[in-house]
Order: structure tokens, then sequence, then C-alpha cells
């Protein structure tokens, strides 16, 4: 076992590859493993896990959308009708603000 493996990093590894990269993002990827305490396999390893992860949700958000199920702006426009409506009923002199 090489000094920058655990025992926990070897076994949940299953596949073995040559990457390439620029020197500065080896670099900046061994800085923030270093930083998490891990091995600049399992940084990348977590990294490559969270950025596909992103991606699976970026095209399901998308997905969402196109279909016509995203009801974030309907949600912001209640927020904007019930800001509105407590501003006429609380912001009149002699009434107390909520």
């Amino acid at each position: 076992m090489t000094e920058c493996h655990t025992r926990g990093t070897l076994d949940s590894m299953s596949a073995k590859v040559t990457l390439s990269f620029s020197e500065q993002t080896i670099a900046d990827a061994r800085e923030w493993a270093q930083r998490d305490g891990v091995s600049l396999s399992a940084w990348i390893d977590r990294a490559a896990k969270e950025r596909a992860m992103r991606e699976i949700f970026t095209a399901h958000a998308a997905a969402i959308r196109r279909a016509g199920l995203d009801d974030e702006e309907a949600a912001l426009a209640d927020e904007r009708e019930i800001a509105a409506v407590d501003a006429e009923l609380y912001a009149r002199p002699g009434r107390a603000a909520r």
C-alpha cells in the first residue's frame, strides 16, 4: 500500500486508468486533496462523482422545464403577491408591520 492511500480508499476503487491533466490542474487537485486529508486519487474520484451528479441534476431540471412542470416561477409570483398584499395591509399608518 502506498503512503497516500488507505485500505478503505483502495477497497472502494474498481478501475485503474491513466489520465492526463495540465500541470495547474494537478497542482490544484493535490492542494485540495491535501486540504481534505485524502489521496489525490480519492479526491479526483469524488470530484468526478460530484460533476456527474451536477450534470444529471442539470439535465433533470431542463427536462422539468421543457415539460412545463417547473413551478418555481409560479411560487415566486405567489410570494410577490403576498408581499404586495402585506405592504398594502400593514404598511399604512396606524397598522403594525408583520
